[in-house]
């Protein structure tokens, strides 16, 4: 009986465990179909071809050639009159208003041209005498060397005419001595020859003195009168420089450099943008106006400096206007790439965008900007087609 007891238990005990054998057996299995499904489902992954970009897109703003001029003069002074207005075209150099000292600069200008004047009459007075001056002492040197000359021409006729008289009294004298020898003249004639041999050598002497002190006469006459001259005309710088006619022209230009100081001219050719500065009102450190050449456009985009690596010159552009500022959508070309990174100072509507990005600014030039040349400084859209 006790057997008996004992053998139903160890049966159930071991259908217990051969049970949950098989339960745990079929529980495997089913997990095991559950995940080789998934498994079998798992591809292997494909090498990824990395995507090429086709374009950049940015924000940018509108600015004429050469960029917004900003027209000004010394802070303080008080604009006395504006010649244009908001729109006008201006050339280059044109004139487009005046300070409060004009009137002022001009009348020293003036006063300064009229100094420069009487100093021209008086160089001119000055010249004029200083040439007659010279002209005096030249027309002196010719007095002296004709006269003169023809004086010593004269003496130097005489002394060869007694030259020659002195000649025939010698050989007289020297035919009478030998008559005195042979008897045929008197002591007496002979001694009167030798006077007349005396006298013509006197007056030959006398003669050759004077011509030495004519010609040394017309010598130190000619030197004086030339001396004259020189000096004439070495005074004659001295009285040009005497009359400051340098010093007034001097003068006449830093007048006019003065006076052009309040004059407002364009610098360049454009239009005027805009007036800050009415007349009557004291220049502020804001200009007087602002002036662009809207004649031909561009576009300041702002790329960033993850992106502007794939911009190139000459790349083109679409520009767009979210605002509906234009309708069309606007061309042009990539014209300049920035050499240096910024903040960006085109902002995004979108209060999510990074108001602190760092970007290069790329110009863009608009095919045809006639439809935004009034739009300066207008926030657009840009698409730069940078397929290679």
């Amino acid at each position: 009986m006790k057997l008996s007891r004992k053998f139903p238990f160890k049966s159930s005990w071991v259908i217990g465990i051969a049970g949950g054998a098989i339960a745990l057996g079929l529980l495997g299995l089913g997990v095991s179909r559950l995940i080789s499904p998934k498994q079998d489902l798992v591809k292997p992954e494909a090498t990824a071809t990395p995507l090429q970009r086709v374009e950049v897109a940015a924000l940018g703003r509108l600015e004429p050639r050469g960029e917004v001029i900003r027209v000004s003069a010394p802070n303080t002074e008080l604009l006395k009159r504006l010649d244009v207005k908001q729109g006008d075209a201006v050339r280059a150099g044109a004139i487009l208003g005046y300070l409060d000292s004009y009137e002022e600069r001009l009348a020293e200008r003036d006063f300064a041209a009229s100094q420069l004047v009487e100093a021209k009459q008086k160089l001119e007075a000055a010249t004029q005498y200083g040439e007659a001056q010279i002209q005096e002492a030249q027309t002196r040197i010719q007095q002296v060397q004709a006269p003169g000359g023809s004086e010593v021409a004269a003496q130097r006729a005489s002394v060869r005419q007694l030259e020659a008289e002195l000649t025939l009294a010698t050989q007289d004298l020297a035919r009478q001595q030998s008559l005195r020898q042979a008897g045929a003249i008197s002591q007496q004639a002979l001694d009167q020859q030798v006077s007349n041999t005396r006298q013509a050598e006197e007056k030959l002497k006398n003669a050759q003195a004077v011509l030495a002190q004519t010609e040394s006469e017309q010598a130190a006459n000619l030197r004086n009168a030339q001396a004259q001259a020189q000096s004439q005309q070495a005074n004659l710088p001295v009285a040009q420089v005497q009359t400051a006619v340098q010093s007034s022209q001097q003068n006449l230009n830093l007048a006019e450099a003065r006076l052009e100081r309040t004059i407002i001219r364009a610098p360049s050719a454009g239009r005027v943008l805009r007036v800050v500065t009415r007349a009557g009102e004291a220049i502020g450190t804001n200009g007087i106006l602002d002036l662009g050449d809207t004649s031909q456009m561009f576009v300041v985009a702002e790329i960033y400096e993850t992106d502007v690596g794939l911009v190139r010159l000459g790349q083109s552009a679409v520009i767009s206007s979210r605002n509906g500022a234009f309708s069309e959508p606007l061309t042009g070309k990539v014209s300049s790439i920035g050499w240096q990174i910024f903040k960006n100072n085109v902002l995004d509507d979108d209060p999510a965008a990074n108001a602190d990005s760092r970007v290069v600014e790329v110009k863009i030039q608009l095919d045809n900007g006639k439809a935004v040349e009034a739009l300066t400084n207008l926030q657009v859209d840009v698409k730069i087609n940078v397929q290679p």
